[in-house]
């Protein structure tokens, strides 16, 4: 049985004069304002699309690469990921990049970058992203 998740954004006024409000719904955590000018410049306290895009790939790739490193018996200490997300104006995304640092006792950091690969292809978020060049970079500490 699957899981749904819900997000919801009103917007009022035009793209460049205008804002919005994200809710995050089905968790409650908060709303969060957002516009173009925070999308497509500097964010000064303002949220935008690729934020959120970035929030969910790091979490979700810390979870697929903790997965398959416990699978493999290599449980991590701990796991760090930051996600840079980057947006054109008049283009879309263009690439996200990916940073992994982690605390695995007993594993070499050739199969560190290994299994960094590995939940980079296996992560969903990074998979419902495909159309997206993802580029990973990874670090075992330690």
């Amino acid at each position: 049985m699957g899981t749904t998740r819900t997000a919801s954004t009103v917007w009022k006024g035009s793209l460049i004069e205008g804002a919005g409000e994200v809710t995050l719904a089905s968790s409650g955590v908060g709303s969060y304002p957002v516009s173009w000018p925070a999308r497509a410049g500097q964010p000064d306290g303002v949220t935008s699309p690729e934020e959120f895009i970035a929030a969910a790939h790091a979490s979700c790739y810390c979870m697929a690469l903790s997965h398959g490193l416990s699978e493999a018996g290599t449980a991590p200490e701990s796991l760090e990921t930051k996600a840079e997300v980057t947006f054109e104006p008049g283009t879309g995304i263009t690439g996200i990049a990916l940073t992994v640092r982690g605390s695995v006792p007993g594993l070499s950091a050739e199969d560190f970058a290994a299994a960094a690969e590995e939940a980079r292809r296996n992560c969903p978020v990074s998979q419902a992203l495909g159309g997206v060049p993802i580029t990973l970079a990874s670090a075992r500490l330690g």
